[in-house]
C-alpha cells in the first residue's frame, strides 16, 4: 500500500488547514501521526475501516476531525484551532486492524510527511 499525504503549510494561531492522504488500494483503519521537531512521533487521529469509528488524542480533541472516503481511497484531517504546538510533521498511515489504534507498531504503512507550521 502506498499513502501520499499534502495539504501542509503555514497557517497563523487560530486557523485552518486540511491534510489529505491518498492511498494506492482500499485500507483499513487509517491514522495520522505528527513529530514536532525534537519530539518523538505522536499519535493524532485514527478512524476505522468503514469510518464509523474515530480517535482522537487529548491535545487535538474538539479541534481536528478525521475522515475517510472509500471509494477515493483518501483520509483527511482537518485541523481548526490551531495552535503554535501543533506544529509538526504530520503522517498519514495505514493499519493492520479494522479497529482504530494508536500504536505505531500496527500501521505497517506510511506516507512522507507533509509540514505544518502554526505562526503568526
Amino acid at each position: 500500500v502506498q499513502l501520499q499525504a499534502c495539504g501542509g503549510g503555514l497557517v497563523q494561531p487560530g486557523g485552518s488547514l486540511r491534510l489529505s492522504c491518498a492511498t494506492s488500494e482500499r485500507t483499513l483503519s487509517m491514522g495520522w501521526f505528527r513529530q514536532a521537531p525534537g519530539k518523538e512521533r505522536e499519535f493524532v487521529a485514527a478512524i476505522s475501516r468503514g469510518g464509523g469509528s474515530t480517535e482522537y488524542a487529548d491535545s487535538v480533541k474538539g479541534r481536528f476531525t478525521i475522515s475517510r472516503d472509500n471509494a477515493k481511497y483518501t483520509s483527511d484531517l482537518q485541523m481548526d484551532s490551531l495552535k503554535a504546538e501543533d506544529t509538526a510533521v504530520y503522517y498519514c498511515a495505514a493499519s493492520s486492524f479494522g479497529l482504530t489504534t494508536t500504536i505505531q507498531s500496527r500501521y505497517p504503512y506510511w506516507g512522507q510527511g507533509t509540514e505544518v507550521t502554526v505562526s503568526s
